[in-house]
């Protein structure tokens, strides 16, 4: 199963991030939407999960849980927008990833057997920091692997 992951859009969704979503089976929304009509213009690419971020407070986006977990391919999945409130160990929770977004910078880890998946942000450009989206791939009896897309700005 290949899964789009992608957050802190910021109110922005760029046509780039909707062509490099393009063939995903479903897409994980790691918080900071900024507005609604994101969720609904992803939505007709493929299933939409999405959880609130730190600017989502008020409307729509402000009733989206903190957190989700998901079950895909026989996979746990956490999703939570700021991995500095991870208040659970991952490892024991028998989650096979952990996807956030929060700090905009991309970044793929492995600890005590589980990935850890930051896709980076999408949304406006923050400091000098790229554009990104991520792509889980998902599949029964191996392990969950990330890949980072750099988004080509037109």
């Amino acid at each position: 199963m290949k899964v789009g992951v992608l957050g802190d859009t910021h109110g922005l969704l760029r046509p780039e991030v909707l062509l490099a979503l393009a063939g995903v089976e479903r897409i994980l929304h790691l918080g900071d939407v900024g507005d609604p009509v994101i969720l609904k213009s992803l939505a007709k690419l493929a299933p939409v999960t999405a959880i609130r971020g730190n600017v989502d407070r008020d409307g729509p986006c402000g009733r989206l849980p903190e957190t989700e977990v998901m079950l895909l391919e026989g996979h746990y999945i956490y999703m939570l927008h700021d991995v500095q409130t991870l208040h659970l160990d991952p490892a024991a929770a028998k989650f096979a990833a952990v996807l956030y977004g929060h700090s905009h910078k991309p970044n793929i880890a492995h600890r005590k057997g589980v990935l850890y998946f930051n896709l980076g942000s999408c949304g406006p450009r923050r400091f000098d920091l790229p554009v990104t989206v991520g792509l889980l791939t998902v599949e029964k009896d191996l392990n969950p692997s990330a890949e980072i897309v750099h988004i080509n700005l037109l």
